[in-house]
């Protein structure tokens, strides 16, 4: 081991400056490129973790990020923040449980820094800075909405009521790429707003996204002329449910595949109420309620006249009768025995019955069906396939037509009087099953993966060799001849080799002359050591 450790320091000692630095260098840059390597393959793939940040939250995020110790980067032009992307989701995590980000909205936490001594007017503009922050977050935890601006207009309060004033709101929105609000969300946001200050009504919330689009109009009663995005939303939705009733009625017949329909129906939103009074003619009186009833009598004529028997008899009380006395009733007014000289009697009599009246208040209902027009077509050429697996084309024939005509009719409840149409065509349907050809390999996204992460392997292989063959190995093989050259394999002596005689007139000898010429003139001082060392042997 010894021997060997003086050998090489002997190799060593007897190369030129020029070599010793060359040699160092290579050796360098093998180290390098192992580390190069090795740093290479340990760089994490970096992927955003929030974009458009403030530079409040930008300094809060980072400095929670040092204290997690998760590497981070900017991209370019300081756009977004980049961490690893194995640690993405749990930085969002830690950070949300942070409150970052803040989304550049102060909230009531405002009011916890209050100066000593701040006036009223500025305790009251902090206070409505803090209500619109707060107003702002919760706006922006919906999925739709990237960011929200609220500004609200709170007036003086007053104690004379022609000066009072109502509180009023405006909200930006800007909206998720892509992204739609509906009514019913926008209508929340609205109720939201105007539910969280006092004495503001909903009307006066108005609420635009970043396109300038107006999407509190139909809500504050400004519906202007353009369609209703829920009406339009509730007549797909009952085209859709009549579509799917019938082909689900028909594909255990037909098959899933041989069936189209397409239903399109005229619905009703107007608003239609009705107020109707009705008068019947009176029932018999036995059956009719009496209201009130009148009678009145008159009589006309000259007085009473005298009668009886005059003298003792009249005043005697009269026999009893024999026989029965049929006799007048007499009028009103006249005693019996006493003779009356009508010449004029009148009765009347007024009887009132209650009315038999109906009052109806009637309102229609928004969204009745007014007509369904409704069109199937039918594979008349279907494929079947029996149980030893031949496929077949069968057609349908008229009592199959006439069936699939009267269910369509049921399922879609069709109704005569009301304009309801239904066609029901046969045809033969074409193959339009086209073949999802695959993606060649070069194209799909693991293949593209996979040759990234070779091809960098193969890149630095291909340095790594090169370092080897081209500078460490050469360097090695020269210091190698130049140690044979000076005898310095003193320890395992050469084999030997066959004596070769050369003449003048040999080629090989021509050649091995000019080249000792070369080394002569290359190197002196090496051909000097050679032949002092023939000299010395």
């Amino acid at each position: 081991m010894a021997d060997q450790e003086n050998i090489t320091s002997s190799r060593f000692s007897q190369l030129t400056l020029q070599q010793k630095l060359g040699l160092g260098v290579g050796v360098a840059a093998l180290f390098a490129l192992f580390a190069g390597a090795w740093l290479w393959s340990q760089t994490p793939d970096y992927r955003i973790l929030y974009s458009n940040l403030s530079d409040r939250d930008g300094g809060a995020i980072i400095e929670s990020l040092q204290q997690m110790n998760i590497p981070y980067k900017f991209a370019e032009g300081g756009g977004a923040l980049l961490v690893a992307s194995d640690r993405v989701h749990e930085a969002r995590l830690k950070l949300a449980s942070q409150g970052l980000p803040k989304g550049g909205n102060v909230g009531f936490e405002l009011m916890e820094n209050q100066r000593f001594g701040i006036t009223q007017f500025a305790e009251q503009v902090n206070y409505q800075r803090a209500l619109e922050g707060e107003l702002a977050r919760s706006v922006q935890s919906i999925g739709a909405v990237a960011a929200a601006r609220v500004h609200l207009a709170i007036p003086k309060p007053s104690v004379f009521v022609k000066e009072q004033q109502r509180p009023s709101a405006s909200v930006v929105l800007s909206l998720q790429g892509g992204r739609l609000l509906d009514s019913s969300q926008v209508s929340a946001i609205i109720h939201l707003i105007s539910s969280s200050v006092p004495e503001m009504s909903a009307k006066d919330v108005t609420v635009v996204d970043q396109n300038g689009t107006l999407l509190s109009a139909e809500h504050n009663g400004n519906t202007g002329e353009g369609l209703d995005a829920n009406q339009l939303k509730y007549v797909q939705q009952i085209e859709q449910s009549y579509i799917k009733r019938i082909e689900s009625l028909l594909a255990p017949m037909l098959g899933a595949n041989n069936i189209r329909a397409q239903v399109s129906a005229d619905i009703d939103f107007s608003r239609t109420e009705q107020t109707s009074e009705i008068f019947k003619p009176n029932q018999p009186p036995n059956e009719s309620a009496v209201r009130s009833q009148q009678i009145s009598e008159t009589l006309n004529g000259n007085g009473l006249a005298a009668s009886g028997v005059p003298g003792a008899l009249s005043n005697q009380p009269p026999v009893p009768a024999t026989a029965p006395i049929v006799a007048a009733s007499p009028a009103v007014g006249v005693q019996p025995g006493n003779d009356l000289n009508v010449s004029n009697l009148q009765k009347e009599s007024t009887v009132n019955y209650e009315v038999d009246r109906t009052i109806r208040h009637t309102v229609l209902p928004i969204g009745a069906i007014k007509r369904l027009s409704v069109a199937v077509v039918v594979n008349g050429n279907r494929k079947t396939t029996d149980a030893k697996g031949k496929t077949s084309i069968q057609t349908l024939s008229d009592a199959d037509k006439e069936q699939i005509n009267n269910l369509v009719r049921e399922a879609m409840g069709f109704d005569q009087n009301r304009g309801d149409s239904l066609n029901v065509q046969v045809a033969s349907f074409t193959d339009t099953t086209e073949s999802v050809e695959e993606a060649p390999i070069w194209q799909q996204p693991d293949a593209i993966e996979l040759a990234k992460e070779l091809l960098k392997y193969a890149l630095i292989s291909a340095i790594m060799l090169f370092v080897i063959f081209r500078i460490i190995k050469p360097a090695l093989q020269h210091l190698q001849t130049i140690a044979s050259d000076t005898g310095g394999f003193t320890a395992a002596p050469p084999l030997a080799e066959p004596e070769v005689t050369y003449t003048p007139s040999t080629p090989n000898f021509e050649h091995s002359l000019q080249t000792a010429k070369q080394l002569a003139q290359q190197e002196p001082k090496i051909v000097a050591s050679v032949i002092k060392e023939w000299v010395n042997q």
